[in-house]
This record gives C-alpha cells, sequence and structure tokens, in this order.
C-alpha cells in the first residue's frame, strides 16, 4: 500500500512507473484467480484502473466498490464512466447515493461508515473528559498522515502552538497521534517546536486521546470525522503544492471538511492554502479553548452526526456484505 498510497499531482507523476506496473500485476493476478467476484475498496485512482483492466479482460466478474470516489466535490464526470465497470457501489457518507443519482453513476447504497461501529472507543465515557479547574487544556494536534501533509503542515502548526502559548489565558498541553509510517518525521519536525508536543502511536492510545481531548488543531481528511462522532471541536487546515493549488477551481462541494458536508453546514473553521498560516490558526482556535458560542455551535452540531448516520440495526460492515451477497446473487 505504500507504494501505491500517494496523493497530489507532483507524488503520483513521480511514483507513476511503478503505479502502474502494479496496476498491470494486480489485473493480471485477479483475472488467473477466475474470481466470483471482484470488491475493490478506496484508493481509486488505483483500484478503478485495476476494475477496468478486468472488466475488459474477464467481463462477467461482478465488481463491487466499497467507499465511494469524492465526484460529489470534483471531476463529477467519473461517476457516469463509472458504471462501465462498477456493478454497485456501497457509500460511507449519507449523502453520496442522491449525489451519484444526480451525476448518472451506478447503483449506489448508503452502507454507514465503518466509524460507527467503533462508537466505544471513539467516544469518551461519563468523566473521561472532565474539564476540571485548573488542568490544563489536552490539545490534539494531527498533521496528517502522509508524508506530503506531514511536510508541509508541522511548520504553521508549530508556530502557531507558540503563538496560543503566548496569548491563551488557558495552559495547554499537546498530543499528537501519530500513524507509524510518519511518526519518525513527526518527531524530528517537532524538536524545533516551542511547545513540545506528546507523540503517541497505535490505535488504543490515539483513541484514548481523543477520549480525553478538549480541542484539535487537524488536517483535513477522515480524521475531522472522527473528532466530530468523538465530540473534540476543532480547526481544520491544509496546504498543497503550488501545482496542486489550481485544482481548487475544480472543486465544487461547500468545504473539505467531511464533518461539516455530512452536516450540511460549515461549523468547523477551515483554514486553507495561504489562509493556512500562525495567526489565522490561533485566531479560530481561541475562542474554541473556553465555554463560547463557537465552541457550544460545533458542539451541538456533533449532536446530529448520529441521526445524520444512521443507517438502522444493522452494522455497516454488516449491511456493506448483504449487499455483496445480493449483487453476487443477481449475477447468477
Amino acid at each position: 500500500m505504500e507504494e501505491i498510497a500517494v496523493m497530489g499531482f507532483s507524488a503520483v507523476i513521480a511514483r507513476l512507473p511503478a503505479i502502474l506496473k502494479r496496476i498491470r500485476m494486480t489485473a493480471d493476478a485477479i483475472v488467473a484467480a477466475k474470481p466470483d467476484m471482484l470488491v475493490i475498496i478506496d484508493s481509486p485512482d488505483f483500484t478503478h484502473r485495476v476494475a477496468r483492466a478486468v472488466r475488459q479482460r474477464a467481463p462477467d466478474v461482478p465488481i463491487v466498490d466499497y467507499v465511494s470516489p469524492s465526484v460529489w466535490a470534483w471531476r463529477p464526470g467519473r461517476a457516469p464512466k463509472m458504471r462501465v465497470y462498477v456493478d454497485h457501489l456501497l457509500a460511507l457518507l449519507p449523502f453520496e447515493p442522491e449525489a451519484h443519482r444526480r451525476l448518472g453513476g451506478p447503483p449506489t447504497t448508503y452502507v454507514g461508515h465503518p466509524l460507527i461501529e467503533r462508537l466505544d472507543e471513539i467516544r469518551p465515557s461519563p468523566g473521561e473528559r472532565q474539564r476540571d479547574e485548573g488542568r490544563p487544556i489536552k490539545l490534539l494536534v494531527l498533521p496528517g498522515s502522509r508524508r506530503s501533509e506531514v511536510s508541509r503542515l508541522m511548520e504553521p502548526f508549530g508556530a502557531a502552538l507558540a503563538l496560543l502559548n503566548e496569548r491563551s489565558p488557558h495552559p495547554f498541553e499537546v498530543t499528537i497521534p501519530a500513524v507509524s509510517h510518519v511518526a519518525d518525521e513527526i518527531r524530528a519536525r517537532a524538536e524545533s517546536w516551542a511547545v513540545k508536543p506528546r507523540i503517541v502511536e497505535g490505535e488504543e492510545a490515539k483513541w484514548v486521546a481523543f477520549r480525553q481531548a478538549d480541542v484539535a488543531l487537524a488536517a483535513s481528511g477522515t480524521v475531522t470525522l472522527e473528532l466530530g462522532i468523538s465530540g473534540v471541536p476543532m480547526v481544520v487546515a491544509y496546504r498543497v503544492s503550488k501545482i496542486e493549488e489550481v485544482l481548487k477551481y475544480l472543486i465544487k462541494a461547500p468545504s473539505i471538511v467531511l464533518t461539516n458536508l455530512v452536516l450540511g453546514e460549515n461549523v468547523i473553521p477551515e483554514l486553507i492554502q495561504w489562509d493556512c498560516t500562525p495567526e489565522k490558526l490561533v485566531e479560530a482556535l481561541l475562542p474554541l479553548l473556553s465555554d463560547t458560542p463557537e465552541r457550544q455551535r460545533q458542539i451541538e452540531a456533533f449532536g446530529r452526526l448520529d441521526t445524520l448516520m444512521r443507517i438502522g440495526e444493522e452494522a455497516p460492515s454488516e449491511r456493506a456484505s448483504r449487499i455483496v451477497e445480493e449483487v453476487l446473487s443477481a449475477q447468477k
């Protein structure tokens, strides 16, 4: 996965020969295996090319796509093209079936987000997020899971924390839950920070930090939905390369924050590209450190996520597997 899990125009170009080789190898292996069904999962720039190759060479193999590409945000023309090689799409976000219907995409079912099955891990137990007087505010910093994100966000995040330390009337302590493949880089870049963070690794340590957190500064991504479900008010930021910056004119979504998109309103501040400065990050963070209308607005909005993302009695994994079985049965 590390070979193909790249984001950004320049990163993809640099690894293109290796990625194309893996696409051919994967398609060859699938065709040789003669499967009853192919389920592709996320990573659309890779998996969809594999699916197209399999459909051409083994047209009788039904194909289900688990996780919708962000056609509702940019490149909406991908939706109708998917009908050629995707028989059914399993969506993680509640607004995606309607988006594909409107754009002419494949048949789509909202199966629920896998995070729904982990609420006990993500949400605090009674007293676990207690705001005792005199206790430092627990601030989560999440600079991303890709090296490109870490390299672009650690500097402004570190400078913002130094500035926040000067301006905040409340003491705070910083925790960075880091995924293993970027943990060393995060540690190296945090060495120069004026405010020294505690860096933790592993899923268990991550969820403990989420359950105890009072506020977060995060890169855009799935982590914003994790924070929203956990009930942690946040500020979201993102930076891309200058080449990729021109792509923002192609983005149709009203927000880059998943939680905002699910809620249908922009309750979470997002500071993108040149707005991602230490000064602006601090201006957005400061109101979230106290019991302010800005903080309360986010918390109240997060309370609607359960209703918006509900799928009934089935767990997301159960619903997804049931639909895979139904698609397979329909092809026989």
